[in-house]
């Protein structure tokens, strides 16, 4: 039995469709792989934050709904240790060569990386550096 693929959404994909015209070409690809899809806990506390900061609104409630609607269902993936010891690794191969990374962004491919994910984000260029990490982009 092959195993499912997973792909690990990044906070700018779920940007992408809570937006009130999502990109259509994002909303297929979270359709077609509906029953692979996970992200991680760094990626849902991106979102909260930013959702925490806004004033109350009309916005920021319909963003609250789509928290509950479109991301609490998924499995949401710890960033424990496992992945630390990966982010470790890889920062260090990292810093070596001169290349700072954000810390988000290494503890997302982290994850993505010990859970066998591909991430999944507009932001390629962040993940690329990572070794042996594979990424997407959905948005056409």
């Amino acid at each position: 039995m092959t195993p499912v693929a997973l792909y690990l959404l990044d906070t700018n994909v779920f940007a992408a469709l809570s937006q009130p015209k999502p990109q259509r070409a994002v909303e297929r690809a979270f359709a077609k792989y509906a029953g692979e899809l996970v992200t991680a806990s760094v990626v849902v506390h991106e979102m909260w934050f930013g959702i925490e900061r806004m004033p109350k609104s009309r916005r920021r409630a319909a963003l609250e709904g789509f928290m509950g609607a479109i991301v609490a269902p998924l499995r949401v993936l710890p960033y424990g240790e496992r992945a630390a010891k990966w982010h470790a690794v890889e920062r260090a191969r990292l810093a070596a060569r001169g290349r700072a990374t954000a810390l988000a962004d290494g503890q997302i491919a982290a994850t993505a990386a010990v859970h066998e994910a591909t991430v999944v984000t507009a932001n390629v260029a962040h993940f690329e550096i990572f070794e042996g990490l594979r990424v997407e982009n959905w948005s056409g």
